[in-house]
């Protein structure tokens, strides 16, 4: 974005009408809030760059959790905060959010011991009030070996376990965030970025950006925006037609994807790092497991990052080291990723000291009505969308509704019941494709199916039979996919398998062309840019 200041309008811009709010940013956090302010009666714009969730959103542990370790900095009313939106999300998203076990073995080598970690695991508990799964257990040395026998057996002194929340498609909350949010009235947008903000009078007054169907530049009035963009905050503020210092201070986070090993853990284990003591996790995840993640300082553009050499070196380092019979090499690494954690500007200290709190900052001296969202978590997404919402209201001074995020479900959880019946009554799916199906869309499931029994769709396009061709019509028809990154990686969820989905990259263009009216030049620029993009998640085998 430029730092340039809103387009002035032309004779080439549109101007619509007036929102009660736009957001810009289609991440979980921006999604979150355009689901909360619709469903309150409010007029709302969600506008996004690229594709909802194909930013940092993706690129996360995909975890939901507490955050164990915050409890060192004495963050105890985040941590309080992650439970019991742990909880919430595990009852308004059943199929996207399930529960997980994770050990925690301790060395002699360790930073924290036993004691400091059973107060954690008691502090943990404790403020984890109505959760739905076990507590705590400490282990001993022999019973840690029994429950992971893959485990480096010198220096082992105990463990721990414990429950959190994994989501395997993160992707996928964020599209039914939008879903439902569009379900509301919100008019959600994705490929449609932010070129300016208008200030007049020290109100925000509208919005401008460029509507990549039609190659227009379009503004729309706004009485309150809240720049959700993440790591991209600061470049969405310099749109703004006035001077605004720099809020964004981010780190880098890099995971890499592997398939099950000798040695692998039969649950997720939260390792501290023999190198430097930085905590990270080996996760069942997928069919695979995922590992990750750093932590680094970042200060460049978040658009074209990747997982650096030295950072992909040090994760198979310290996997190898914790399971030695893992014996893990780039050549194993089914593909990496990274991104950056949108968080506070800090000069000083430890990476990990830096809050992982949200910050709804109002900037109030350069105009009433602009916030932007800095910092938090997947996590706590709702909680944090209802606390923009109550914010904007304020500025708006409406009788709006009151928030219903804490209890509505989300699409895909409206009736599992009746989903899952109908997927088994059907003879053409194995008990695979049911749990896949389920696991991506949910109850939404039924659209798909809908399209199924059309004739062009009725087929599977693996030798398995779990992938629907119905599914990417469905991505485009009903999810707003535009593009085949779009349908592989965000929709179908295939393209986070080991080949990311290349065995199945022709039949979805053939589906693809036939729903867009795509030609041949068209279909040939969509190739290469999922060629491009998947070529970025797989690291060079030797450096």
């Amino acid at each position: 974005m430029s730092s340039a200041g809103p387009v002035k309008p032309g004779p080439e811009t549109t101007v619509l009408e007036h929102y009660d709010i736009v957001i810009v940013g289609g991440g979980i956090n921006g999604a979150g809030i355009a689901r909360d302010a619709a469903m309150r009666g409010l007029s709302v714009l969600l506008l996004e760059k690229n594709d909802f969730g194909g930013g940092t959103t993706s690129w996360s542990s995909r975890l939901i959790h507490g955050g164990l370790r915050y409890l060192e900095y004495a963050e105890i009313p985040l941590v309080y905060e992650s439970l019991r939106e742990r909880r919430i999300l595990r009852e308004v998203a059943p199929h996207l959010v399930k529960s997980i076990r994770l050990t925690i073995p301790l060395y002699e080598h360790g930073r924290r011991g036993p004691f400091v970690v059973k107060l954690g695991m008691l502090a943990y508990d404790l403020l984890s009030l109505g959760k739905k799964v076990p507590g705590h257990r400490m282990l001993n040395r022999d019973e840690l070996i029994r429950a992971e026998p893959g485990l480096e057996r010198q220096g082992l002194k105990a463990g721990a376990q414990y429950y959190d929340s994994q989501v395997t498609f993160t992707e996928r909350l964020v599209m039914e965030n939008v879903l439902s949010a569009r379900a509301a009235g919100a008019d959600v947008r994705n490929y449609s970025p932010a070129i300016g903000i208008i200030v007049r009078g020290r109100r925000v007054r509208a919005v401008q950006f460029r509507d990549s169907v039609t190659s227009r530049e379009v503004e729309v009035g706004a009485s309150v925006v809240i720049n959700a963009a993440g790591p991209w905050v600061d470049r969405v503020l310099a749109t703004v037609n006035r001077e605004i210092r720099r809020f964004m201070g981010g780190t880098k986070g890099s995971h890499i994807v592997v398939d099950p090993f000798e040695g692998a853990p039969a649950d997720a284990c939260y390792v501290e790092a023999r190198h430097d003591g930085r905590p990270f996790f080996i996760i069942p995840w997928n069919g695979q497991y995922l590992i990750g993640t750093t932590d680094i300082r970042y200060d460049g553009n978040p658009d074209e990052l990747t997982a650096s050499d030295e950072e992909i070196d040090y994760l198979l380092r310290e996997t190898n080291d914790v399971i030695p019979t893992a014996a893990l090499s780039r050549d194993d690494i089914n593909f990496a990723y990274a991104g950056v954690r949108p968080l506070p500007r800090r000069v000083k200290g430890p990476e990990s000291a830096i809050t992982r709190k949200h910050i709804i900052l109002k900037h109030r001296k350069v105009a009433r009505g602009l916030i932007s969202i800095i910092g938090g978590k997947i996590t706590t997404y709702r909680n944090l969308a209802e606390q923009a919402v109550n914010v904007a209201v304020r500025y708006l001074d409406v009788d709006a509704g009151k928030c219903m995020t804490r209890i509505a479900t989300l699409p895909g959880a409206d009736d599992l019941a009746a989903a899952r019946e109908r997927l088994e009554a059907d003879t053409r799916f194995n008990a695979a494709a049911v749990e896949r199906l389920l696991s991506i869309y949910g109850s939404t499931v039924s659209q798909v199916l809908d399209i199924a029994d059309e004739t062009p769709f009725d087929d599977f396009i693996d030798a398995e039979r779990t992938i629907l061709a119905a599914e990417a019509a469905h991505a485009m028809r009903n999810e707003m996919a535009r593009t085949l990154v779009d349908i592989v990686h965000r929709r179908m969820m295939i393209g986070l398998r080991r080949d990311q989905g290349a065995l199945h990259t022709t039949r979805i263009a053939e589906i693809a062309v036939r729903e867009a009216k795509w030609g041949s030049r068209e279909l040939t620029r969509q190739l290469r840019e999922l060629d491009r993009y998947n070529a970025r998640l797989r690291p060079a085998t030797e450096h």
